[in-house]
């Protein structure tokens, strides 16, 4: 039986950024992740320091803890991490959408699995030069060509977080590349302390930097939004 290594499940809580924003959402956040970004805001699902805070669950128990949480009511199941394709999520997806929940799964693209064919959404999410990581473009493609499989239900995205002009030239060159991709892009969080409170209006002014030049550079491809979940929770874990 698979075991999933889990570092928490909550909600049902709003998605708090992309193409799914405000989307009633049970999270599924695993643990483990093969990069290290440096303005990573889940270190707690990241870094091995953590590891005694996972729980190894089974296919059934995650689904107990989905379905509890949600009161059965069917709606979306966010696979997030950490990176949820380290692991197999095949057998929860196939029990979730035969009783009518949905299924989106964020990734930087750096592993591919057979199962991003089996969701409702895949959100990849390369990281830009801000974060120290380097994106392996062979590896991207081959996420894509995992959720385009022949029978594919993904609906696929691209969402790029933006901390400076390199992250913005980049995600322009990364746009470039993928064309047919719908993008979405964020202004970064700064301040990832979960102790440390988030200052409201930084944040508003960093999305309106972020606004005002793809405005004035005439990008008008991407759909700029916030990170709601920072704007309403700042860095709390569980929302």
């Amino acid at each position: 039986m698979t075991q999933l290594r889990i570092a928490e499940i909550f909600g049902p809580t709003i998605q708090g950024e992309g193409a799914l924003i405000g989307e009633p959402t049970v999270f599924v956040r695993t643990g483990g992740c093969d990069y290290r970004c440096s303005w990573c805001d889940s270190l707690h699902a990241v870094d091995s320091a953590f590891r005694h805070t996972w729980a190894p669950m089974t296919t059934e128990a995650v689904w107990a803890d989905v379905v509890r949480l949600s009161k059965g009511r069917p709606l979306t199941v966010s696979l997030s991490g950490g990176n949820p394709a380290i692991q197999d999520f095949t057998a929860l997806i196939a029990r979730g959408q035969a009783q009518g929940y949905r299924f989106a799964c964020e990734t930087q693209g750096s592993i591919a699995k057979p199962w991003f064919a089996d969701l409702d959404t895949l959100v990849l999410s390369p990281k830009p030069p801000s974060s120290g990581e380097v994106v392996d473009w062979d590896a991207f493609d081959a996420c894509l060509s995992a959720a385009k499989g022949a029978k594919a239900t993904a609906n696929i995205v691209m969402k790029i977080v933006i901390f400076d002009d390199a992250d913005y030239d980049w995600a322009r060159a990364a746009a470039d590349r993928y064309p047919a991709l719908p993008l979405y892009l964020q202004p970064g969080n700064p301040e990832v302390d979960p102790d440390v409170p988030v200052d409201p209006q930084r944040l508003s002014d960093r999305l309106l930097w972020l606004v005002d030049k793809t405005m004035n550079d005439g990008w008008f491809a991407p759909r700029v939004l916030p990170q709601l979940h920072v704007l309403l929770w700042g860095n709390k874990r569980g929302v």
